[in-house]
């Protein structure tokens, strides 16, 4: 993997990953719009979402394949990582350094030596995996390319003992990150959910239903659109309404209505009442 050169290195400072459990936070730009394949076999077609002003394309190696939704996990770690550090006055990098039992055990993963591999080639999917998008371009017609890892290593010690991971992560994702406005927390049992219809759907319910207490609600044809998704339309369809039958997603409850007429599905979500003790 390509080596910045030691100007820019010289120009980021290091930020040490914070001890201790966090909130997880995620980009409300990633959770809105289709960055990530969902599925977890390797996607080589790119993914290409035009909505008004809006346009993503991500596209990924024949080697590795598109990043998937699992893979932004390491997304959320970061973020987590900044938001708590910034909040607490601490001076944040777009360089950061952590051990992967860090990484693994804050997005629920297991710590043996084959989650240690799959934490390195979600690295390599993120840092090859390339995006082109309008987001955030103020005219609307430039587009932000980039990759979700600019590049990442292994440290070790003279002694040859492992030091952890150093990546960089992009401008266009720090800067979202550093804006408290774009930033939202969500649930823990987020890293739980191991489809990746109910993991993007979780993310799209976080954005756009929030707090509200009607909810929100979506065709099934626009959230289909909208997924990037390559399953076809009737699976995709058929996997809402097992989302819906179990529901599945913490904090929301999922329901299905039928517009008058020509009968079109709209998925409902809205927050789930809380309960109280006493």
């Amino acid at each position: 993997m390509p080596s910045p050169s030691p100007r820019h290195r010289e120009q980021l400072d290091l930020f040490r990953a914070l001890p201790g459990d966090m909130a997880p936070r995620d980009a409300q730009d990633l959770m809105a719009f289709p960055f990530f394949s969902l599925a977890k076999t390797p996607r080589i077609q790119p993914i290409d979402f035009r909505s008004g002003g809006v346009t993503v394309r991500v596209e990924g190696t024949r080697e590795h394949g598109i990043a998937t939704i699992w893979d932004a996990d390491i997304l959320i770690w970061a973020a987590s990582q900044i938001v708590e550090a910034r909040d607490a006055g601490i001076r944040t990098s777009r360089l950061m350094q952590a051990t992967p039992h860090e990484i693994l055990t804050f997005i629920g993963r297991g710590t043996s030596v084959r989650d240690y591999q799959r934490l390195k080639a979600a690295l390599d999917r993120l840092q090859s995996t390339t995006i082109a998008t309008s987001i955030r371009e103020t005219t609307g017609r430039r587009l932000h390319r980039f990759s979700w890892v600019n590049e990442w290593k292994e440290r070790a010690g003279l002694d040859g003992r492992p030091l952890g991971i150093e990546l960089i992560l992009p401008d266009w994702f720090y800067a979202g990150v550093m804006d408290d406005a774009l930033v939202l927390t969500i649930d823990p049992a987020y890293f739980k959910l191991t489809g990746g219809i109910a993991r993007w759907l979780y993310r799209l319910a976080r954005k756009h239903g929030g707090k509200q207490p009607q909810g929100w609600q979506f065709d099934f044809p626009h959230l289909y659109r909208k997924s990037g998704s390559m399953a076809r339309t009737y699976d995709f369809a058929a996997d809402l309404r097992a989302l819906v039958a179990r529901q599945a997603l913490p904090g929301y409850v999922l329901g299905i209505e039928r517009l008058p007429g020509d009968g079109t599905e709209l998925l409902t979500f809205r927050p789930a009442p809380r309960t109280t003790c006493g």
